[in-house]
């Protein structure tokens, strides 16, 4: 079998140990190294290994089979070294020790074949969980957004680093920062909301949780994936430089700055005809020239070879690889291909400057040598790897209370929910006693383990049912239909289960999986948001019994929920919620656990009419110009909980101006308000149900009316306060549970701009804060703001603080204002640029109470 590098048998360079020298920064030690190093060992640092890959075609991806070289020798491709090995855990099942110790073996080998002894850099998925089987499935990024909780999703991704590190895995391709612009797209459910905003603060904690275990963490897919046309995976985009400036880019500037991501992997789109792969402008000058990023730049799988065989714009792998490198790749993914025997010969015939080699060669090297993989006492068995778990009942917590955190309670008219105990309850739908139904499609069991069917899914996954029957034992179960097909033959029995219920509880939604395998995941794109299959007809005749409803979608997308599904009592949504989802949302059904989650995407109303999120000017919402009303069934940041809050006392003052009564300081961190645990409405703690004073009291969606009709109360009739364009203001309110059992309350912070140089979103996102509160007790809630949240590319194309009128909105979502507090920003345009503040800081401080 031949190598996919030429063998090259001129005189090997004498070999110095200064590279190893500790005393020197990684990059002088890289400077060290590089000359003595071959050109063929040069390159072979610039490309992964897949030696899992399935040249059959039936791999993980289309195109595979293209790419991947059914002569591979592993011996041949490590002669000279190797940059990284691709995915040696999720490429099939193995049990954790054993695929430790073949991973171990493997660095070994490499290292002593290489003649500086240089191992390989090991990357995984890890979107929902370390991408290995039994490895705990935490919920999928949407579940983030939903749980406006950065600091529980740090958490998450330290410990899903741990397990990583600890199996000698090095690098992460996680998190997604792509912003949602269009449902339809199939990868919806690996983004974690629609407003940059949300996205880049989540984002931000997953990366630093990640890189505080010790793993590189892999910012993808930059950029302008999510926003292709038709929502078509990997379809051209159609975007101007200020969507893309301030939409798309500011989640990876959060990403960079406030995580200290190390890597990024570039996006599959083109954007108005530049394939991303190739653009020097995206790559180099604002990633590295404007940002400062100095890690590495790793191609998405395939990407570097599809510059000739979807874009059209390379006429060869040679040339592929050119321009790949002169945009700024690094490394080529997932195995060697263009940076193989075509780079070679480029740059030995001129075609390719050996300083592109070079450039990328360092980044690569000082990356690795920050691992510790260049160190003199590097070894590749890992420490404990004879005791290696991936699945522990510490990750599992994690995995619960982040899924109790994201379920959505969007409906709740009539206080159907919580379930009252001893009501009769019918349990219908496709998804209700389906495990996959609370995956997504990047977790191991649907990634990896559907092509294994002769494994179990080496975790635990109860159902929907499961979980359910431990906390309201009457139930029966009726599945009515498929998630895909047009088969109506068990709608009739559904029917009949639920006109014979109390109360029926219908499960209807996804089954993710890839390149059409399933109706969610990369490559499972929707024509429309109607739910998949007869789903819409099955939910419509249990509707006309009459029987009270509880709709429960399980979904990697928002369905349209127009008119015809008022008719369900409560509605509950949860995105794909992970292995522990189903006791997340039996424990919100049943009252055990107070919903607390918010929606990261709007739900529409109307399954066409798209693409559209909450970030659109005025032209943008309802008018009377257009028979289309795109206002959502629930707006972005709704949700409801089993408790009543009062908001009172909003107030806004400069940084110079004394604080009024009950104000407090600002400050990062997480809240910690209530005094003790136990009061996030975990099980045992509500009371009871029947106790939250009613339906519909956090306030429902759809209260604006349209643009310039949703100022609330407190909408600050008094002259606005001056707000320098270099300073920053500080908002204030204070929150009461005035319910009768413990609940989180979340408060929404967003900007509205009347009249800015280019038109603006009616409202966008600049801060929040989750404000969990025992029954009966208060907070004052505190943001400081920099007038740097308020920037957006201006006419000129620069990024400017611009003075003039201006509200600070304290809302329950985007559509339900609180209070509309007006500002004046004072002072010259200003311009910023990178190092601008990109953050409103939020502190939480307890309001003591007075007994008489």
């Amino acid at each position: 079998m031949e190598s996919l590098l030429p063998v090259d048998d001129s005189p090997a360079s004498p070999v110095t140990d200064r590279w190893r020298d500790r005393t020197l920064s990684p990059a002088e030690r890289a400077d060290v190294l590089i000359p003595l190093m071959t050109l063929e060992e040069k390159i072979a640092q610039l490309v992964g290994v897949w030696v899992g890959a399935d040249a059959s075609g039936e791999g993980v991806a289309p195109h595979q089979a293209d790419m991947v070289d059914g002569g591979l020798s592993w011996d041949a491709v490590i002669r000279h070294g190797l940059g990284q090995l691709t995915r040696p855990f999720g490429t099939a099942p193995v049990d954790p020790v054993q695929g430790a110790r073949s991973l171990a073996t493997a660095q070994a080998r490499i290292a002593a074949t290489s003649r500086f002894g240089i191992p390989a850099q090991v990357h995984e998925e890890c979107l929902t969980g370390f991408a290995a089987w039994r490895a705990t499935v935490y919920p999928a990024p949407l579940c983030w957004g939903a749980s406006f909780d950065p600091e529980l999703v740090e958490e998450m991704a330290h410990r899903i680093g741990r397990s990583m590190r600890a199996a000698g895995v090095h690098q992460g391709l996680a998190p997604v920062l792509d912003v949602t612009r269009d449902y339809r797209w199939g990868r919806t459910e690996e983004t974690i909301g629609e407003d940059p905003y949300l996205v880049g603060t989540a984002g931000a904690a997953y990366v630093r949780g990640l890189e505080s275990a010790g793993v590189v963490a892999t910012c993808k897919h930059f950029a302008g994936y999510s926003a292709s046309r038709g929502g078509r995976n990997l379809a051209p985009v159609s975007m101007g430089r200020r969507e893309l400036a301030d939409v798309i880019l500011p989640p990876f500037e959060m990403a960079l700055r406030l995580g200290g991501a190390r890597s990024v992997m570039h996006s599959y789109a083109e954007i108005d005809g530049v394939p991303v792969a190739a653009d020097e402008h995206l790559l180099t000058r604002v990633l590295r020239d404007e940002w400062g990023f100095s890690g590495t730049v790793v191609a998405d799988y395939f990407a570097v070879r599809f510059l000739e065989t979807l874009h059209g714009v390379a006429a060869g792998p040679a040339d592929a690889a050119r321009l790949a490198l002169r945009a700024g790749i690094d490394v080529e993914l997932p195995t060697v291909d263009a940076f193989g025997a075509p780079l070679v010969a480029a740059v030995r015939s001129g075609a390719v400057e050996e300083a592109l080699v070079d450039r990328a060669l360092r980044r690569v090297l000082v990356q690795k040598i920050e691992l510790g993989l260049l160190d003199e006492e590097w070894q590749p068995y890992p420490d404990g790897l004879d005791g290696l778990v991936f699945d522990d009942e510490a990750d599992r917590d994690v995995a619960l209370r982040l899924a109790r955190e994201s379920v959505v309670l969007l409906r709740n008219d009539g206080g159907l929910l919580p379930l009252a105990p001893g009501r009769r309850v019918a349990l219908v739908g496709p998804v209700a006693d389906d495990p996959m139904a609370l995956l997504g499609c990047y977790s191991f069991p649907l990634h990896v383990g559907v092509r294994h069917p002769g494994h179990d899914t080496g975790v635990d996954i109860p159902s929907l049912r499961d979980a359910l029957a431990g906390l309201h034992p009457q139930l029966g179960h009726v599945p009515g239909c498929a998630v895909t097909g047009a088969d109506t033959s068990g709608i009739p029995a559904a029917v009949a289960a639920a006109a014979d219920a109390d109360v029926c509880v219908l499960a209807v939604g996804d089954r993710a999986g890839m390149f059409g395998r399933g109706t969610s995941g990369e490559g499972c794109d929707a024509v429309d948001l109607r739910l998949p299959g007869v789903q819409g007809d099955l939910v419509r005749a249990v509707l006309a019994t009459g029987t009270p409803v509880v709709l429960v979608l399980l979904s990697g997308r928002p369905y349209a929920l127009g008119s015809e599904f008022d008719r369900a009592a409560a509605v509950v949504q949860a995105f794909f919620p992970g292995q522990r989802g189903a006791q997340a949302v039996a424990e919100v059904l049943t009252g055990a656990v107070n919903p607390s989650g918010r929606l990261p995407v709007g739900v529409p109303r109307d399954a066409g009419g798209l693409p559209g999120t909450y970030l659109s000017p005025v032209l943008g919402r309802r008018s009377e110009v257009s028979s289309v009303d795109p206002t959502p069934a629930f707006p972005f940041g709704h949700g409801l909980g089993y408790t009543s809050f009062d908001w009172h006392d909003p107030t806004v003052r400069t940084a110079t101006d004394p604080p009024v009564d009950d104000a407090v300081e600002t400050g990062g961190g997480r809240p910690e308000t209530d005094g003790g645990p136990g009061t996030d409405g975990g099980p045992g703690t509500d009371g009871g149900p029947g106790t939250d004073g009613g339906p519909g009291t956090d306030g429902g969606p759809g209260t604006d009316g349209g643009p310039g009709t949703d100022g609330g109360p407190g909408t600050g009739s008094g002259r606005p306060v001056d707000w320098a364009v270099d300073g920053e203001v500080h908002v204030e309110v204070t929150v009461r549970n005035t319910g009768t059992r413990p609940g989180t309350e979340v408060v929404q912070l967003y900007l509205h701009d009347p009249v800015a140089q280019t038109t603006r979103p009616v409202v966008r996102l600049v801060g929040y804060v989750r404000v969990p509160l025992a029954a009966g007790a208060a907070a004052r809630v505190a943001f400081e703001v920099p007038a740097d949240v308020t920037s957006f590319t201006g006419v000129h194309g620069r990024r400017v603080v611009e003075p003039g009128d201006v509200e600070l909105r304290l809302s329950r979502s985007s559509a339900e204002v609180v209070a509309a507090l007006p500002l004046r920003l004072v002072g010259p345009e200003r311009e910023v640029g990178h190092h601008r503040r990109l953050l409103s800081t939020a502190r939480v401080e307890p309001v003591p109470t007075h007994h008489g």
